[in-house]
């Protein structure tokens, strides 16, 4: 088990959680660092993969069909339930048989576990930004998450790039911190307002 990867699955999971938190009814409409999706849209897609995603990855469980068509934002509590969702995801993880091995994602592509714990931290909190700025909040990491999302926003920029993931690299500003530096190296402008 990466004893450090799931503490910083932890603290994201819990900013996240208090990011969602934060949306307001009204501002579901309203435009996002994301060019594609609308808050809506952007909502559902990050809690679909960061919280159910997450434990069925570590199940080494397909997502269900249901899930993948699901307005998370339409229901009751939707931002409740998504922190419920991280935590039962965030103890799936805390089994060491999840870390074993390679999970597959589909399309004959395996990968080793904690690479797919790495990746989807940096789906939960650089799309966890995108929601904070879209919504004038903020997303807050300590410098020991946000070093692990920048090494994986490295390491996996031009894939994502290749599959319009991520926009061509912006200039972080000067004395930036390691998460406005995996922000501006993912193609997201930091300096972003709705």
């Amino acid at each position: 088990m990466d004893e450090n990867l799931h503490a910083h699955l932890t603290e994201a999971a819990a900013e996240a959680a208090r990011v969602a938190r934060g949306v307001r009814a009204g501002q579901l409409d309203g435009p996002t660092p994301c060019a594609e999706f609308d808050v809506r849209a952007l909502v559902n897609h990050w809690v679909l993969y960061t919280s159910h995603g997450l434990e069925r990855r570590a199940r080494r469980e397909p997502i269900p069909e249901e899930l993948l068509e699901r307005d998370f934002t339409a229901e009751p509590g939707w931002a409740d339930a998504y922190a419920a969702q991280l935590d039962r995801a965030l103890a799936a993880w805390s089994e060491p048989a999840a870390w074993e091995g390679e999970i597959d994602l589909g399309g004959g592509m395996a990968v080793p576990a904690a690479q797919v714990a790495a990746l989807i931290l940096k789906e939960m909190t650089v799309h966890g930004w995108d929601v904070a700025r879209a919504t004038g909040q903020e997303f807050r990491l300590s410098d020991g998450a946000a070093g692990r999302v920048r090494a994986t926003v490295a390491e996996h920029a031009e894939l994502y790039r290749r599959y319009d993931g991520f926009a061509e690299p912006k200039e972080a500003p000067e004395g930036s911190g390691p998460f406005a530096r995996a922000l501006a190296e993912s193609g997201r402008d930091p300096h972003w307002k709705p």
